[in-house]
C-alpha cells in the first residue's frame, strides 16, 4: 500500500448478517469514502481488516475496517498504528453513538469510551484515548428495548432515510478535518442537527478526491 499520511478507521461487524445496522455506521462512512474516491477495500489478513489507500483532500489516507468485530477493533487498529509508526493523532475512528440522537454527530480530539467496546479496545491496544474519534448519533430504542438489539437491527425506512443523511454529513466532515484540520471541522460540525426523519435537505458539496493507490 501507499505510504500513510492519516488512518480512517471505521467500526463495525463483518459479514452480510451485520450490513446495514446502525453499529456498522463506521463501515458506512468508509465505503463511502472508498467509493468516492473511486477504490475497493481488500482484506488485509495481517491486520485483520479491510483497507485501502486513497488520495483525499491532497492526503495519503488509509480507509479501514477492523475484521475483528467490534469489540476486538483495536487489535487491528493498534497493529497498523504500529507497523506505520503512525502517530495516533494522525488518525480518525468512526464509530455510531447511541446517546447521541439519530441524525447528530460530534467530533471529538481524545476522551474514554463512553461504553463503547469497539473505542474500549483501541484505547486498551495503543495504552492511550488521544486520538479523534466521529461519533455518529444512532439513538436509542423508542420503546426502551434491549440496546444490542436496537444497534444490531435496520433501522424502519423513515429513519433510515435520516440514518444515511447523517452518513453522508459524516463523510464531508472527514473530509473537512482533513482538508481544514481537526478545530475547524468540530466548528463546523458539532452540536449540528445534520438530519431529522422528516427532513430532505439537499445534497452535500462534493470532496476533492485525487488518484487512489490500491
Amino acid at each position: 500500500m501507499a505510504s500513510t499520511e492519516f488512518l480512517v478507521a471505521g467500526l463495525g461487524n463483518p459479514g452480510p448478517k451485520y450490513a446495514g445496522t446502525p453499529h456498522n455506521a463506521g463501515f458506512d462512512v468508509v465505503d463511502r469514502l472508498a467509493a468516492t474516491a473511486g477504490c475497493r477495500l481488500r482484506k488485509r489478513l495481517w491486520f485483520r481488516a479491510a483497507a485501502v489507500s486513497a488520495r483525499i483532500e491532497g492526503i495519503n489516507v488509509c480507509l479501514m475496517q477492523p475484521l475483528t468485530y467490534m469489540n476486538r477493533s483495536g487489535y487491528a487498529v493498534a497493529s497498523w498504528v504500529r507497523y506505520y509508526r503512525l502517530p495516533i493523532e494522525r488518525m480518525l475512528v468512526v464509530v455510531d453513538d447511541i446517546d447521541r440522537p439519530l441524525g447528530t454527530m460530534r467530533l471529538r480530539g481524545g476522551g474514554g469510551s463512553g461504553g463503547h467496546k469497539g473505542l474500549r479496545s483501541i484505547i486498551e491496544q495503543l495504552g492511550s484515548d488521544a486520538f479523534p474519534r466521529l461519533r455518529i448519533g444512532v439513538g436509542r430504542d423508542r420503546d426502551g428495548g434491549d440496546v444490542v438489539r436496537h444497534v444490531l437491527t435496520p433501522f424502519s425506512c423513515r429513519e433510515n432515510a435520516c440514518f444515511q443523511k447523517a452518513l453522508d454529513a459524516a463523510t464531508q466532515a472527514v473530509g473537512c478535518l482533513l482538508k481544514e484540520g481537526l478545530a475547524a471541522a468540530m466548528n463546523r460540525f458539532n452540536g449540528v442537527v445534520v438530519a431529522t426523519e422528516e427532513s430532505h435537505g439537499e445534497d452535500s458539496p462534493a470532496l476533492d478526491f485525487g488518484q487512489t493507490a490500491q
